[in-house]
């Protein structure tokens, strides 16, 4: 089933705060992140491509294009989340993969995407100009598959500075900066990229919020030490992957690197979040803030979860069901007087809580089902939702 078309105005999903109302605070004596609602963020968009999916939602709309970020702002989210890389001639590019691919004479070409000039990197796909031919794009999967990126609603590929121009000035910008996993950069490397970034949003950003976030632990630290006007957030999966660099490879090791960098918080992979929730009040006690990413967040019950554990926000793919089932959630709080019912999970701190028996009264979509008004055992249903859509 495809997606609903998209409206020309967002649909009136009140209680649920209008995305204008993030008010994020940065105090330049003592940087803070605060935000005074749940935040909900587009992932590149209004979704990433997952080309091999049987599922329509995730061949739609080309990730981390314009029209898929304007898409996404006629939702109420706060913030689009996207991947900035530098070309080699210094422009600050929108693109996820380090590696882009295309097709020539049968067989596969690609390059880094960091040793492209502009002009050759904005050849490849749909050209905004309608007589001119771009190169086909592929794609290679986390398995080594490549597939034609072909989606229903394609789009040129674009710059950082167009976005600024282009996409709706009153949803914030999460910029990821993008590196290599395999490239291992020395400081001045990484400070003449990062201030190449830094001049296009400084031009630009005007009121617009914005967060920095990155995996690579010396560039998140680095972003923070060049300026202090915009939040910094850690991405961490957690431990699901190791790598070379310890600090990348745990919870706790995210948190000791927001620490020294003095950093705002931590993005963090879901299911790390949701088979340790105690890690939430670890990383609320410390002073950040935490907001989750991956695939299990494009799920109203995961969201639910979260929300109840003390996370500030989720970056997902499924926009337009997210914020509905948000809006459901907020709105269904207020009636019911919620803050009777919420748990305190910054007042408790011992570990028997994850083990207690937690009265919830949740009500939300359960393998195609409405559940509502149960008492949960809290950590069986996480094991249950992560073994449920894992077996999918």
């Amino acid at each position: 089933m495809s997606p609903p078309p998209v409206t020309s105005s967002p649909p009136p999903h009140l209680p649920f705060p209008q995305p204008r109302e993030a008010n994020l605070v940065e105090d330049p004596n003592e940087p803070t992140f605060k935000s005074s609602k749940f935040l909900v963020i587009g992932h590149r968009g209004c979704g990433m491509n997952i080309l091999p999916s049987s599922d329509p939602r995730f061949k739609f709309m080309k990730e981390n294009s314009i029209p898929s970020f304007n898409a996404a702002t006629r939702f109420p989210v706060d913030f689009i989340e996207f991947d900035v890389q530098v070309t080699k001639d210094g422009c600050p590019v929108i693109f996820h993969d380090c590696l882009i691919l295309t097709g020539e004479k049968g067989a596969i070409l690609e390059k880094r995407v960091t040793d492209l000039m502009l002009e050759e990197f904005l050849s490849y796909g749909p050209q905004d100009d309608p007589g001119k031919m771009g190169k086909p794009l592929f794609r290679r999967t986390v398995d080594g598959e490549i597939f034609e990126w072909k989606v229903e609603n394609d789009a040129p590929l674009c710059t950082l500075q167009e976005a600024f121009e282009k996409v709706e000035h009153s949803v914030g910008f999460n910029i990821e900066l993008k590196f290599d996993d395999l490239i291992i950069y020395k400081e001045e490397q990484l400070a003449l990229i990062l201030h190449q970034v830094l001049q296009v949003v400084e031009k630009n950003a005007k009121d617009r919020p914005i967060i920095f976030s990155s995996f690579i632990p010396d560039a998140a630290q680095l972003v923070k030490k060049l300026q202090r006007t915009y939040p910094v957030f850690f991405l961490t999966n957690g431990g699901s992957k190791i790598y070379p660099d310890v600090r990348r490879n745990s919870l706790e090791e995210a948190i000791n690197v927001c620490m020294v960098g003095g950093l705002n918080g931590i993005v963090a992979e879901v299911t790390s979040i949701l088979r340790n929730p105690a890690a939430v009040d670890k990383i609320r006690n410390a002073g950040l803030s935490l907001i989750t990413y991956g695939q299990l967040n494009n799920l109203p019950e995961v969201v639910y979860v979260q929300r109840l554990l003390g996370v500030e926000g989720v970056i997902v793919d499924l926009v337009q069901e997210i914020t509905e089932a948000v809006s459901d959630i907020i709105s269904s709080e207020c009636k019911e007087g919620s803050r009777e019912h919420r748990i305190d999970m910054k007042a408790e701190t011992k570990p028997e809580l994850y083990q207690q028996q937690m009265k919830m009264r949740p009500c939300f979509l359960m393998n195609g089902e409405q559940v509502c008004s149960q008492n949960i055992n809290l950590s069986s249903h996480i094991d249950n939702i992560i073994q449920f859509y894992q077996c999918k």
